[in-house]
């Protein structure tokens, strides 16, 4: 070992020694904050506004997705020593959906698999789970209906999203593709899978799954199949990856919804959702949304659903841009509230 590496490797260390003495000095200042704040630990726009701050400062080599990553789990670590959060997801273990609530709350949460969306609302509303994470669409499926449906009926408010990549995998128990006679996945992932199966196992056996890791879970068993799921799912039943991003569309990504029973303060970028219905009459559509333009909102995102009320009547989900609480919003929705039959705001949160 030279001279000079030996001197570098003490740097680091004293470096380490130093990172270590900082982190626990902010896990003390983050009980103090608890013990004198009311309400949850949980802080979607203050964590929103420190990622901004550290990305605006960072000047490398670190990329900006390592230092929230980073952060992420330093917040997570600080955040359960004010209150230990639990978070309702669409299980089994190893699914997307896991991964949504690492990437969100990090990895000092008491996860919770739900067997369903309807249940994951139901742990939330319960006050079993403090929030819940649903998917709410696809960029290559769309959206997923029964989140929007819940959304209606729930008292919840929707306190963050995020969008997470979606890169599939094949594992088997072993890396042999001609031995492989059946292919276990979620519907959703064979239709994003299509092309590369119909490339390489044109003659597998294709079976539904209720999820991707109940695919991997079944495969752990049978070694003529292989899976059709994310990384998490191998890990977690012990398969090998026989192939990665074997996804259609390189730019599959899902959107995630962060439910719970807070309003989140405005953090400077922010989204707002809403539902809203009008009457069945030329030209309605066109009023209804009037008021954004006249009050310089932007939609990102406009969908119709059916009504359950009625009979060909819809509901239209919408997201601005801006919190509820931002004038030219505030403007707009007041309007809207004077010309809707339906109205109700989802919640103001910050933009992923």
């Amino acid at each position: 070992m030279t001279e000079q590496l030996t001197q570098l490797r003490n740097e680091i260390d004293a470096i380490d020694d130093e990172l270590l003495r900082l982190i626990n000095t902010r896990a003390r200042l983050a009980q103090q904050i608890g013990r004198q704040k009311s309400g949850t630990a949980y802080r979607p726009e203050r964590e929103s506004q420190i990622f901004s701050r550290l990305q605006q400062a960072n000047s490398g080599p670190l990329r900006d997705e390592h230092i929230v990553h980073l952060f992420t789990e330093v917040i997570s670590i600080c955040r359960a020593l004010e209150e230990p959060l639990v978070v309702a997801y669409l299980g089994p273990q190893g699914t997307f959906s896991e991964e949504a609530v690492t990437k969100r709350f990090g990895s000092a949460v008491t996860s919770i698999p739900c067997s369903s969306i309807d249940d994951i609302f139901r742990k939330v509303e319960s006050g079993a789970a403090n929030y819940g994470v649903v998917p709410v669409e696809n960029s290559t499926e769309g959206a997923v209906g029964r989140t929007m449906d819940l959304l209606l009926l729930t008292p919840l408010k929707i306190c963050g999203e995020l969008q997470l990549p979606i890169h599939q995998c094949l594992m088997a128990q072993h890396a042999d593709l001609a031995s492989i006679r059946r292919v276990y996945s979620h519907p959703q992932s064979f239709a994003q899978c299509q092309a590369w199966l119909n490339e390489n196992l044109t003659a597998a056996d294709r079976i539904n799954a209720a999820s991707n890791a109940d695919a991997a879970r079944q495969v752990a068993a049978d070694s003529s199949a292989a899976a059709i799921a994310g990384k998490k799912a191998a890990e977690v039943f012990g398969l090998k990856i026989c192939a990665t991003n074997i996804e259609d569309s390189p730019n599959n990504t899902t959107r995630f919804l962060v439910v719970g029973m807070q309003e989140v303060a405005p953090s400077g970028k922010d989204k707002t959702s809403l539902a809203m219905a009008t009457h069945n009459r030329p030209g309605s559509v066109h009023e209804l949304l009037a008021p954004f333009a006249q009050h310089c909102v932007s939609m990102t995102r406009l969908e119709s659903r059916p009504s359950r009320a009625s009979l060909w009547e819809y509901v239209f989900f919408t997201d601005i841009e801006g919190h509820q609480e931002d004038e030219n919003v505030a403007r707009a929705l007041q309007m809207l509230r004077d010309n809707a039959t339906f109205l109700k705001v989802f919640g103001s949160y910050p933009a992923a």
